[in-house]
């Protein structure tokens, strides 16, 4: 060892009884036997060891100072005589024999008891998150994040994938988020953006003459937060390949990801390639969702020639959905709850009825079906003790409220799910263009950036609405884990994309001049994508929120509250950069 000890506080044994050592580290407690004997644990970054003081002398030092003060003890290691199997030092004690304060904990009461700071509030843990990482199971997750990501990055170079890493500053483009912008205080008026992704970069890298990209990338977007979504920052392993197709990527992807679950996942299952694929159209038909959880064995079924005419209200000229789970003998009070978790979800209503045990239908909204019993089991093909959860509403609605019913229910359910399991697909095939919701007019689907699939040809003679991308995302366990592409590389065919959605070709090259430019200069076919890290790690670690796997994470609030961000600055700070203030008006 170095840094002045000799041994760290996990790594002696009982074949160092007798030796002379000097461990360093955070003295976390101490048990007072009597005045001149006590057990005191200290703790480093690898592990505790014990610290047996038998003098008043060194008793005296300990009580001298508060816990998670640093200290250096010298010592002789001996036999314990109560051993501790539940650590590795738990063979070994050590009777000090000189001790040394090297930093004081000035005070006598912590925010939380470290081992314990995961009961604690969320803000009093980010607020003293140098406290919270002395936790060594919070501590494990940020060093399981080095390992996954130092994995990650041998495995692409092991596939001739190039680490190239792209700017932080640069110009604010539309990708779909609020950009962060930074002031340039050489060039009065304008901004630099912080990249959302290094999407332009990596396309005019694989324009450059480079043939495989990679980085761990920082990402930032002004968005809210989610249990999935860390505010402000994230990284992605973000990759591209030119000369390359949307099976080239799925290869890489394939034989990179499955190790790294099996060996640092929660669960040491991991699908293997080829990864099932699944249409988009497909996956909301089938389950509801373009990132379902394949570990749960419930599909969506169509019932609306069964049940749209069935005399209830909610479902007349309805597209309705419904989810048969077999065998289901949850209480009501249950029932209730998970329909209510449905409502909170989508905003939309679940219902329900049963086929018992001698073949009468029960329950829920059953009195509207007696009329029709024999055709909605034939329909969906129902067995006595068969429970039935129904969606209703425009398509959509009605897709995405029955998606959310075979979760929760799914989730819930032991015989629905394979829990202890990493299931992958890729959902490929999106449409290229949707009406939007709120303009009501014709917009890019996903990834303006996609190639779509009948080239030119499609876009000039078919419906756009018809049309699909070589779009697909990578989805794990319900989690989406990333979007990809196969990209647009033909200036001619980007610039009838764009037209589509009403922008022209001065549109196009006004929003991504560099990019637009060097594909005018000869481009490779080029593919890619970029798995996000943060999302990656929290489901190897199966924590429930993405805020456990970052080191210095923000709360929900995009705040930092550790170090004061966002915070106000000087007035001269603002000036130096052009900046006013201009405080809101009151009513």
């Amino acid at each position: 060892m170095i840094q002045s000890r000799t041994h760290n506080c996990n790594e002696l044994r009982l074949s160092d009884a007798g030796k002379t050592v000097t461990l360093v580290g955070w003295y976390e407690n101490i048990r007072k036997v009597s005045k001149n004997l006590g057990f005191v644990v200290l703790r480093d970054f690898y592990g505790t060891t014990q610290i047996v003081p038998e003098t008043e002398e060194m008793m005296e030092i300990f009580h001298s100072v508060n816990c998670e003060s640093t200290l250096m003890v010298e010592g002789v290691v001996r036999e314990r005589s109560n051993k501790n199997p539940k650590i590795a030092t738990g063979d070994i004690e050590v009777v000090p024999t000189k001790v040394e304060i090297l930093g004081k904990c000035i005070y006598n009461e912590l925010p939380f008891e470290i081992n314990r700071s995961k009961e604690a509030d969320e803000n009093t843990r980010l607020k003293y998150r140098y406290l919270d990482l002395r936790n060594p199971e919070v501590k494990s997750k940020i060093v399981m994040r080095s390992k996954i990501v130092a994995d990650l990055r041998a495995s692409m170079m092991a596939h001739d994938f190039l680490e190239i890493t792209t700017p932080i500053l640069t110009a604010s483009s539309p990708e779909g988020a609020r950009d962060y912008l930074v002031p340039a205080r050489n060039h009065p008026g304008k901004f630099y953006a912080l990249p959302q992704a290094p999407q332009q970069f990596k396309q005019i890298l694989m324009t450059s003459g480079f043939d495989r990209y990679f980085q761990i990338a920082p990402c930032f977007r002004d968005e809210d937060a989610r249990a999935d979504r860390s505010p402000g920052e994230f990284y992605q392993m973000d990759m591209e390949m030119a000369f390359a197709s949307q099976e080239d990527v799925f290869a890489v992807i394939e034989d990179v990801l499955p190790p790294i679950f099996e060996k640092y996942g929660t669960y040491n299952i991991a699908s293997k390639a080829p990864f099932t694929r699944i249409a988009y159209n497909d996956a909301m038909e089938r389950y509801g969702s373009d990132k379902p959880d394949l570990r749960i064995k419930l599909e969506v079924t169509d019932a609306t020639d069964a049940l749209a005419n069935c005399g209830f209200e909610a479902f007349a000229g309805n597209v309705v959905k419904a989810v048969v789970i077999n065998d289901f003998k949850e209480t009501r009070k249950t029932i209730d709850a998970l329909c209510d978790e449905v409502f909170v979800t989508t905003a939309n209503k679940a219902y329900w009825f049963r086929l018992d045990e001698n073949g009468e239908l029960v329950g829920g909204i059953s009195k509207f079906l007696q009329d029709k019993k024999a055709e909605v089991v034939a329909a969906l093909n129902l067995k006595a003790g068969d429970f039935v959860a129904v969606a209703a509403g425009k398509k959509l609605v009605a897709q995405k409220t029955a998606g959310a019913i075979r979760k929760i229910f799914g989730s819930k359910i032991d015989s629905c799910i394979d829990r202890e399991r990493y299931e992958f697909c890729w959902i490929v095939d999106f449409p290229m263009y949707e009406i939007g919701e709120e303009s009501g007019q014709i917009e890019f689907c996903h990834n303006p950036f996609s190639m779509p699939q009948g080239g030119m040809d499609a876009l000039c003679n078919e419906d756009p609405l018809t049309i699909n991308a070589y779009q697909y995302d990578l989805v794990c366990n319900g989690i989406e884990l990333s979007s990809g592409a196969v990209r647009n590389h033909n200036p001619e065919v980007m610039v009838k994309a764009f037209e589509i959605v009403g922008l022209g070709e001065e549109d196009v090259k006004a929003k991504f001049p560099a990019m637009y430019n060097a594909f005018c200069y000869g481009a490779p076919p080029h593919a890619g994508i970029a798995p996000g890290v943060d999302r990656m790690i929290m489901l190897l670690t199966g924590d429930e929120t993405i805020r456990e796997i970052i080191p210095f994470p923000m709360n929900k609030n995009a705040q930092d509250i550790m170090m004061g961000a966002p915070s106000y600055v000087e007035p001269k700070q603002l000036s130096d950069v052009h900046i006013a203030i201009v405080e809101p008006k009151e009513d």
